[in-house]
């Protein structure tokens, strides 16, 4: 399970996941079905001002009040989970225009609503924005859009039905049942197939919060990486390295912090882990 691993995932890029057959792309532009070769839209990897990357993504601009409503008020029934970046609630929208629908109709959403008062912040927000506002690819969580009103942050995002993998992991009941060998593997696969598309020479970037609470699984076990407040943009020309700085969960920290080389490690636990 050395680097070899990341040449044979990239020709899984643009296989079908049950919800969704197109490829990768960057500022919406899908770059092929899965039915046909990838072309690559080369993208300049520069720094954006926040004005920027909000009017450039292709994300739907939320009301406080449209959320709210998808929520019924953030009830507390309504929490799906809760973590540093704050607490994330089950909505409901309508499917094609997006607006705010009772509850048990229309398309279900997960709506991740920062907490003020939180260690993460605005920044994160933004990067979650800057990347999935970017990226369109059957192995990361679609962003559907984003609410910045006052002193409000907010993030709203496709529902996966079955969780992350860890709660299937580590936790047991009703909800969370031991999975099969074939399914272990196959969630393993399509994370890898993620990275790989992050990694690819015209993506460039490095997620930097690799573990199984940021793999989501939809109802067919299709893996989707999510949480993508830690990305950064990846090595360019002949800088090797991104950061001297390790980021994400204590206890999946490289022992080196280079580019994809970390990628590759995080995913070698997830192994260790999952199988």
């Amino acid at each position: 399970m050395g680097l070899c691993w990341s040449n044979r995932i990239k020709s899984y890029t643009c296989s079908n996941t049950g919800l969704s057959s197109k490829c990768g792309s960057r500022n919406g532009k899908t770059l092929s079905s899965s039915s046909s070769k990838v072309s690559i839209v080369s993208v300049p990897q520069t720094p954006r001002s926040e004005g920027e990357i909000l009017e450039s993504s292709n994300l739907k601009t939320f009301t406080f009040g449209e959320l709210k409503t998808a929520t019924r008020n953030f009830r507390p029934d309504s929490v799906l989970g809760e973590g540093g970046f704050g607490s994330v609630f089950k909505g409901w929208v309508d499917e094609h225009s997006l607006a705010a629908t009772r509850p048990g109709t229309g398309m279900v959403i997960a709506l991740k609503r920062l907490n003020q008062e939180g260690f993460q912040g605005h920044r994160e927000w933004l990067a979650e924005i800057n990347y999935l506002g970017q990226f369109q690819h059957p192995n990361l969580v679609k962003l559907i859009g984003f609410c910045l009103e006052d002193d409000h942050r907010l993030l709203v995002y496709e529902f996966m039905p079955r969780g992350s993998m860890e709660n299937h992991l580590f936790r047991r009941g009703s909800h969370f049942q031991p999975l099969s060998w074939n399914i272990r593997m196959k969630v393993a696969l399509g994370a890898a197939r993620g990275l790989a598309f992050l990694h690819s020479a015209d993506t460039k970037v490095i997620y930097r919060d690799f573990k199984t609470s940021n793999i989501l699984l939809d109802s067919n076990y299709n893996a989707k990486l999510s949480d993508f407040g830690l990305a950064r943009d990846g090595p360019t020309g002949d800088n090797s390295h991104v950061s001297t700085r390790v980021m994400g969960t204590h206890g999946y920290a490289a022992p080196e912090y280079l580019a994809t080389a970390l990628e590759l490690y995080f995913w070698k636990c997830y192994l260790v882990d999952g199988l």
